[in-house]
C-alpha cells in the first residue's frame, strides 16, 4: 500500500513522548489561519517555490506545459492554480528554486526507516508518530503504518484535528498508544472561522476517545488575540478536569517560523503581520489555566 508523504523526522522530540520518527502525511481538511505546515493541506504531490534561490534565468517558463510561470516586468511570477504539476519545471530549473512537495512511498519503505532506530525508541520510550496533515485523511494508509508498527512492537502515535468519521477512530483506537489531539477553538462559530470546519465532530470524537480508554495529550495552540479568549482557556481546562483519559494539557504558542512556507506553496498568510508569542504570553496563559484547575498542564 502507497500514500502521499511530505517528510520523515527522525529524532523527533516533541511529536510524543521519548525519541520517536515523525511520518508527515499530506492533505488536511481543515484551513487553520495560523497553520505552520501550508504544505501539508494538499494531499497530492505539488509545486515548491523558493523565491531567495530564483535566478530569473526564466528557463522554467518555455518548460512548463500549462503557464504557470510568468516574466512580466522581468521579475519571475507564478499562478499556482494552473499548475497541474507535470514536474517540467521542476527537472528544468538549474538553481534548485523549484521542488516537489510530497511523493508517493510504501508503507514497506517507511517502516524500513521507522525500524533503524527501534534502539532508541526502547531505550527512550518513543515510538512512531503519525502527523500531517491530517492521518486520518489517508485513513488506509495510516492504519497499514499503525498496524506494521505493531508487528514490529513499536509504540504509536496519531497527532489529530480529531476532524474525521468517529467510526475510523473506532478502528485505529486499539492500535494507537497515544493520541495528541488539537484543540483549537471553543464554539462552533469561531472553530470554522479560524479553522474551516465546525467543532461539534471534533468533540463528539474527543469524548468518544475519552470514554473508550485513549490515552490523551490535549494539544491547544494558543495565538495571541486570536483564540487565547478566557472563554476558550476555561474550556480547555474544563475538558481536563472532565476526562481521566487527558493524559496532559499541552500548550502550543504561536511562532512564525512557517512566514515563507506560504509563499513557496503560492498561498495567502492571514498572519504574516503576527508575531511569535512571546514568554510572557505563554507564561500568562499557564498561569490562568492554573488558576482555572488545569492541573494537567505540563
Amino acid at each position: 500500500m502507497t500514500g502521499i508523504v511530505f517528510d520523515i523526522q527522525r529524532f523527533s522530540l516533541h511529536d510524543g513522548p521519548g525519541i520517536r520518527t515523525t511520518v508527515f502525511l499530506k492533505g488536511c481538511p481543515l484551513k487553520c489561519i495560523w497553520c505552520h505546515n501550508p504544505e501539508s493541506i494538499k494531499p497530492l504531490p505539488q509545486l515548491g517555490y523558493r523565491p531567495e534561490k530564483c535566478t530569473s534565468c526564466m528557463i522554467c517558463i518555455h518548460a512548463c506545459p500549462n503557464l504557470v510561470h510568468d516574466a512580466t516586468h522581468k521579475l519571475h511570477t507564478m499562478d499556482f492554480t494552473k499548475c497541474k504539476f507535470s514536474g517540467n519545471c521542476i527537472q528544468a530549473c538549474p538553481s534548485d528554486a523549484l521542488w516537489q512537495i510530497g511523493r508517493e512511498i510504501s508503507s514497506e519503505e517507511i517502516m524500513d526507516e521507522v525500524i533503524k532506530d527501534q534502539q532508541y525508541y526502547e531505550n527512550s520510550g518513543g515510538g512512531m508518530t503519525l502527523s500531517g496533515g491530517e492521518p486520518m485523511l489517508q485513513f488506509s494508509f495510516t492504519l497499514e503504518l499503525l498496524k506494521k508498527a505493531k508487528e514490529h512492537k513499536i509504540s504509536t502515535c496519531i497527532e489529530t484535528s480529531g476532524y474525521a468519521a468517529k467510526e475510523k477512530f473506532a478502528v485505529l483506537l486499539p492500535l494507537t498508544d497515544l493520541f495528541l489531539f488539537d484543540y483549537k477553538a471553543t464554539g462552533e462559530d469561531i472553530h470554522k472561522t479560524l479553522t474551516g470546519v465546525g467543532q461539534d465532530v471534533i468533540l463528539s470524537n474527543l469524548d468518544f476517545l475519552a470514554q473508550n480508554g485513549a490515552r490523551i495529550v490535549l494539544r491547544c495552540p494558543l495565538i495571541p488575540g486570536i483564540n487565547d479568549q478566557i472563554e476558550h482557556l476555561q474550556a480547555v481546562s474544563l475538558l481536563s478536569q472532565k476526562y481521566q483519559s487527558i493524559e496532559a494539557v499541552e500548550i502550543l504558542p504561536y511562532h512564525d517560523y512557517a512566514k515563507g512556507k506560504w509563499v513557496q506553496v503560492g498561498k495567502t498568510n492571514l498572519l504574516k503581520e503576527m508575531p511569535s508569542a512571546s514568554l510572557e504570553d505563554k507564561d500568562l496563559w499557564t498561569e490562568k489555566l492554573l488558576n482555572m484547575g488545569c492541573v494537567k498542564l505540563v
